[in-house]
């Protein structure tokens, strides 16, 4: 009986044989492949490995035969090709919002749709300046309960950093700077309207099941790519339509940071300007200030005024290092 339960489980031993020990530079004689199996208390014979290899390949594993010297069988197709699953790897590293624990656990994991010698590749550090990994173990289980909110049209609560706790009607969820952010409607504070929340800062979250989300008309009118082109490193302010004249060579600079459908007009210097809607904070007047004279404002008043006086505050610091 127990020889009988060993060869039910042949056909999974084999096909992960196949997954983790080979790939187009390593292959697997039919000899190995039947050491490997009665290595893992499977006995086999050799001329049964091939009535093996047959059954997988009718299950859709990819197992070619390299025929002469060094030859051997291997799996040519997996799920992901390893320049993907190096993309995956590079893009959990780079997300600032996953505790390190789990993005080790998740790289692992990542790992094992590779053969072991190409997850040897995968073990790539990414490193994201000045920006510090959250420390909230909860962020991951935070988001699925976010999206299942949003798919069944269910209000959340939860506390926030700030240390207050909030209800809101969650619509959807962005990613800006290296950040998720959930988009969602408020209605216990005044004014009502559209707020940001960053999901790393949020703990205890909720879905209310018996509270339906509110804020259908506005939600519905609600664009998100002009949300998150007026909010500079998602910062709150008053709105303004503000106008921005630009040297020539900054035209790819504006497009990729207010989208494609902006219109630039060209000026009679060679320059050109545009108007978008902009909410004024104070990483917009740095972002300004950052391009050192090749982004003016040229209207509102308002927002020129402000400007200015940023100016001359950072002149008078400098005078008096």
């Amino acid at each position: 009986m127990a020889r009988q339960e060993k060869q039910k489980h042949k056909l999974i031993a084999l096909a992960r044989i196949f997954e983790l020990e080979t790939d187009e530079n390593h292959r697997l004689t039919v000899p190995q492949l039947a050491q490997m199996l009665m290595d893992r208390g499977i006995p086999c014979e050799r001329k049964s490995v091939y009535a093996d290899i047959d059954a997988l390949r009718e299950m859709g594993y990819d197992i070619v035969l390299q025929r002469g010297r060094g030859g051997g069988y291997w799996l040519a197709h997996r799920a992901f090709e390893l320049a993907e699953l190096k993309l995956l790897v590079d893009a959990v590293q780079s997300c600032r919002f996953i505790p390190q624990e789990k993005t080790d656990a998740l790289i692992a994991k990542l790992e094992q749709l590779a053969s072991h010698y190409e997850a040897v590749q995968l073990q790539r550090q990414v490193y994201v300046a000045g920006r510090p990994r959250s420390q909230n173990p909860q962020v991951l289980y935070t988001i699925d309960a976010l999206h299942e909110a949003i798919n069944t049209g269910r209000q959340v609560s939860f506390h926030y950093h700030n240390g207050k706790d909030h209800t809101v009607s969650p619509w959807q969820l962005a990613w800006d700077g290296g950040s998720y952010y959930l988009i969602a409607y408020q209605d216990y504070s005044t004014p009502a309207g559209i707020r940001h929340y960053r999901v790393d800062r949020m703990s205890h979250v909720t879905v209310l099941q018996d509270q339906p989300c509110r804020g259908k008309d506005l939600c519905e009118r609600f664009s998100l790519p002009v949300y998150l082109n007026k909010h500079f490193n998602m910062y709150g302010g008053p709105e303004y339509r503000v106008t921005l004249r630009c040297t020539p060579d900054l035209r790819e600079t504006m497009t990729d940071r207010f989208g494609r459908d902006i219109i630039l007009i060209d000026d009679p210097d060679g320059g050109f300007h545009f108007t978008a809607p902009i909410c004024v904070s104070g990483p917009f007047l740095g972002w300004v200030c950052g391009f050192e004279g090749k982004v003016t404002v040229v209207a509102p008043a308002e927002v020129r005024a402000r400007l200015a006086g940023l100016s001359r505050t950072l002149s008078a610091y400098a005078a008096e290092k």
